[in-house]
């Protein structure tokens, strides 16, 4: 097997010229591999399950842009969307018709939106439902829950996961503790320490953000009981439930994660599948609630590129293929293969692995026991994960470059990718036994 250094000349060569101009010569943390180790591999282009670096190396995906591409790469509807939009026009500054259409594909799928607002990303969405929320109660507080990561605003960066959990990082520099004074923070799954949280401050707490399976601190399932929980101690403390949907949302299921469990949030974020592979996000909800956005009512928010109809075209077209539950089928099917064969890897080779999932997104622990919270999240083996993810990478498989993130299967992987990885898996972990 050829060295990673000697066979990503071109990679090395770029991120050389990449840290002359960006932090940590990426855009995005997570993508420095600060968490695994190596050399960030620099791609040039994806097709279907696989992608491609600049040295010409292919690779399984199983990052898909960190979940958007639920379709694969390059999906020939979504390409030829984008194409046909951009031809037309890339941006108006005004209403399009494929806003419209968008936005009544994701209606029609989450009744609990009854009405929405586009914005550009996931962090804009919440960001804009929790002032919506604090503006509808006329409270300040907002209880999360630890390892749940809603965006980098400087109120929602305290017990964050995503790349501040991967990167080790207790909040963030540059945020006043002022900003976080009324953000309160509890355990994941723990729904007593929520309800003591409304008994502390009675009266005060605008919102619930949660997501309903958690993506940013790896997969962890949320609790049997536990969503439910949370709706009812919403609604008994006139407090608004908001469901941060970015990653479930078209992900776990055509209704997202709140049509798979059965729960209506007051408000839900949206972000990733919905632009189809463009920056995209959006929040709504009921219908009293987003009456209260500018220009119908006194909470501003805005964006110039907001609804962008290059974006909203990529997004309409993944949406209408997902629109046939079979697809969710598939889905199911193939995470359940990567699943097993993940496990079977494992067991074999006696590795204190355990892979957790919902759907087509996974994440597999060096733990021995459930991760259920931020608390045993941080108790896994990150140092043997990340000698999994460059046993994979050298056997052409391109997995998340950190144990706190999810793995993702697509509908442009066969049988045959997942058996694949599942062989890269049973000899990577052999390796390093």
């Amino acid at each position: 097997m050829t060295d990673e250094r000697s066979r990503a000349v071109r990679s090395r060569t770029m991120m050389e010229r990449a840290c002359q101009l960006f932090p940590g010569g990426v855009n995005s943390p997570v993508r420095a591999f600060r968490a695994v180790g190596g050399d960030p591999i620099v791609m040039a282009s994806g097709a279907g399950a696989r992608v491609t670096d600049v040295d010409g190396h292919e690779y399984i995906d199983l990052l898909a842009s960190w979940g958007p591409l639920i379709l694969g790469h390059a999906h020939p509807a979504v390409v030829r969307a984008i194409s046909e939009a951009a031809a037309r026009g890339t941006s108006f500054g005004a209403p399009t018709e494929h806003e419209v259409r968008l936005a009544e594909i994701i209606t029609t799928a989450m009744p609990s939106l009854e009405r929405l607002r586009f914005v550009s990303s996931g962090t804009e969405a919440a960001m804009s439902a929790l002032r919506l929320a604090r503006a509808a109660t006329n409270r300040s507080k907002v209880l999360k829950f630890d390892g749940c990561y809603h965006g980098h605003s400087d109120a929602l960066l305290v017990a964050a996961g995503s790349g501040v959990l991967t990167l080790g990082l207790p909040a963030s520099a540059g945020v006043p503790a002022s900003w976080t004074t009324d953000t309160l923070s509890v355990p994941y799954n723990d729904l007593a320490a929520a309800e003591q949280a409304f008994a502390r401050y009675p009266g005060e707490i605008a919102a619930i953000i949660v997501e309903p399976v958690a993506g940013n601190m790896g997969v962890v399932p949320s609790a049997s009981g536990f969503l439910a929980g949370l709706r009812a101690l919403a609604s008994a403390h006139g407090s608004i439930l908001i469901f941060d949907e970015v990653i479930t949302g078209f992900r776990v299921g055509p209704g997202g994660a709140q049509g798979k469990f059965g729960i209506r949030p007051d408000l839900t974020c949206l972000g990733k599948i919905i632009g189809g592979g463009m920056p995209v996000g959006a929040y709504g909800g009921r219908a009293d609630l987003m009456h209260l956005i500018a220009p119908d009512g006194p909470v501003y928010q805005a964006g110039t590129l907001s609804g962008n109809p290059v974006a909203m075209s990529a997004g309409a077209a993944t949406l209408e293929l997902l629109r046939d539950p079979a697809v969710y089928e598939r889905l199911e099917a193939l995470g359940a293969r990567l699943e097993a064969g993940i496990a079977a890897a494992a067991q074999a080779v006696d590795a204190p692995l355990r892979v957790q999932r919902v759907g087509s997104m996974l994440t597999p622990f060096f733990a021995t026991a459930e991760v259920r919270d931020e608390a045993t999240a941080k108790g896994c083996d990150v140092e043997r994960y990340a000698q999994l993810f460059h046993g994979l990478l050298a056997r052409g498989v391109y997995a998340a470059p950190s144990q706190f993130e999810a793995w993702f299967v697509s509908l442009a992987h066969s049988e045959a990718d997942v058996d694949q990885v599942t062989q890269a898996v049973t000899e990577a972990l052999a390796s390093s036994a």
